[in-house]
């Protein structure tokens, strides 16, 4: 009989390492080492499922077959347009997120919706009743959904050679367990096995999987980081639960754009599309007030117009605080430098929070202005226009420097009545800003904005 072969492996980052070692040499975490088996005395590994394998030679490059790429549409508008345009046949995708964000519901809705194919729910969390009484709850309509708790993947390959589903979805990847590893569920060995069986699945049958992951404390996916290169897409799905949006985004994606975005709102009968994102982003007010500024940002291949909050104050203790929710807050400490240093204004005793509404969080420079324009409103306590908004980036200089696809956000904030846009007059030497019913006011410089606004 040959000899068991183990390995120890990091629960925390999946660094593998041949003995036993108090603190992880990859990641620095301290006991985080567990032993594994990777492989049975008997040297044989058992069958990882009935579906035919078959053999490839090498092939010219000019002698493959060119395919249609051919997109099924899932029914959910906001999850098309992050995968691209629909599933491809054969993907493999993750979708991750923390727990009671709305994974499951948006895979039930998925799988709920989706016509034209028999889609497998696979659930190792959840009973069959309960995942019958959220489908009660969404409304379901499609009957085409078969419903299985399983986390055996012996056993799952077995109904999936019996049903031939078009589309399995497993929720969640840290539940499922295979009998060539000898290791509980969810540790790294398993989590990497399991997802190697559901990717031979996908590639061998052409079925689309989605597999839903859990995340760590960090806001990483659990499991190891292999885990998303083998996969095709990753998803993360987040959001503040203080609100009832959710945000789709593309981490990665071989089949699209990797920085699309897809908002949703949890409601009681499940998730409902946000196709407007700007009418959960902007706060309806009756009255102006200071502080704010709207900017005009692009998530993806998305136009979305964003509310920036600022409130500058007295520092009531020694030390001038910092804080920004949904921003940078080492950009905003650049923002404010440029402000004290190029423009003259005394910030550096002051108290600065920087809030996006909405509970976004937005890395697009276009921000800046917007951002700039809010913290001088805050500090003069003179209220910026309602029906104006920023769309530029600031450099340290305190130059107002142009930014990319400048029409569409032209066209956004148009099409959302508003009458004045601030840009970079230098935008206007690579192409031509110009709007029916919106006036485009060109700027070089932070004073320059400081005295369109405030006189």
């Amino acid at each position: 009989m040959a000899k068991i072969k183990t390995t120890f492996f990091c629960q925390n980052c999946g660094a593998q390492s041949p003995k036993w070692m108090g603190r992880c040499s990859s990641c620095g975490e301290w006991n985080t080492m567990v032993e594994e088996v990777i492989q049975h005395g008997d040297g044989g590994a058992k069958s990882s499922g009935n579906f035919k394998i078959t053999e490839n030679k090498p092939k010219q490059l000019h002698e493959i077959a060119q395919g249609n790429e051919e997109r099924t549409v899932t029914g959910n508008g906001e999850l098309d347009r992050v995968l691209g345009g629909g599933l491809v046949d054969g993907s493999l995708i993750l979708v991750g997120g923390e727990p009671g964000i709305g994974k499951s519901t948006l895979m039930l809705q998925v799988a709920l919706q989706i016509k034209g194919r028999k889609v497998l729910y696979i659930s190792g969390e959840e009973s069959e009743q309960q995942i019958r009484m959220r489908a009660e709850r969404i409304g379901y309509k499609e009957p085409d959904c078969y419903i299985l708790t399983e986390t055996n993947t012996q056993s799952i390959f077995q109904h999936l050679e019996i049903l031939q589903p078009g589309l399995v979805i497993i929720d969640s990847i840290q539940t499922l367990q295979t009998n060539i590893i000898e290791s509980t569920a969810g540790s790294i060995s398993q989590i990497r096995e399991t997802a190697a069986e559901m990717q031979r699945f996908a590639k061998t049958t052409g079925v689309p999987v989605f597999l839903v992951g859990h995340i760590t404390k960090d806001g990483n996916l659990a499991g190891p980081k292999i885990l998303e290169h083998m996969v095709d897409t990753v998803l993360q799905f987040e959001g503040d639960r203080n609100y009832g949006y959710r945000i789709l985004r593309a981490v990665k994606n071989r089949f699209g754009s990797a920085s699309e975005l897809g908002i949703f709102e949890m409601r009681d009968t499940g998730l409902r599309e946000v196709s407007n994102p700007s009418e959960i982003l902007l706060s309806q007010r009756d009255e102006e007030v200071s502080g704010v500024a709207i900017a005009s940002t692009i998530e993806g291949l998305r136009p979305i117009l964003i509310e920036t909050q600022a409130l500058v104050s007295s520092a009531a203790y020694g030390t001038p605080q910092r804080s920004a929710t949904g921003f940078d807050i080492r950009r905003l400490n650049m923002l404010l430098a440029v402000l004290e240093k190029r423009s003259g204004f005394r910030l550096g005793a002051k108290d600065v929070f920087l809030n996006i509404a909405g509970g976004i969080r937005v890395d697009d420079p276009a921000i800046d202005l917007a951002v700039i324009a809010a913290v001088l409103s805050s500090n003069g306590d003179i209220p910026v226009d309602s029906k104006t908004c920023f769309a530029a980036e600031v450099g340290l200089s305190g130059e107002i420097r142009p930014v990319s696809r400048i029409e569409q956000r032209i066209a956004e904030a148009e099409k959302l009545g508003y009458e004045i846009i601030v840009i970079s007059k230098y935008n206007s030497k690579t192409s031509k800003p110009a709007g029916k019913n919106i006036k485009v006011i060109t700027v070089g410089k932070v004073e320059e904005v400081f005295r369109l606004l405030f006189n």
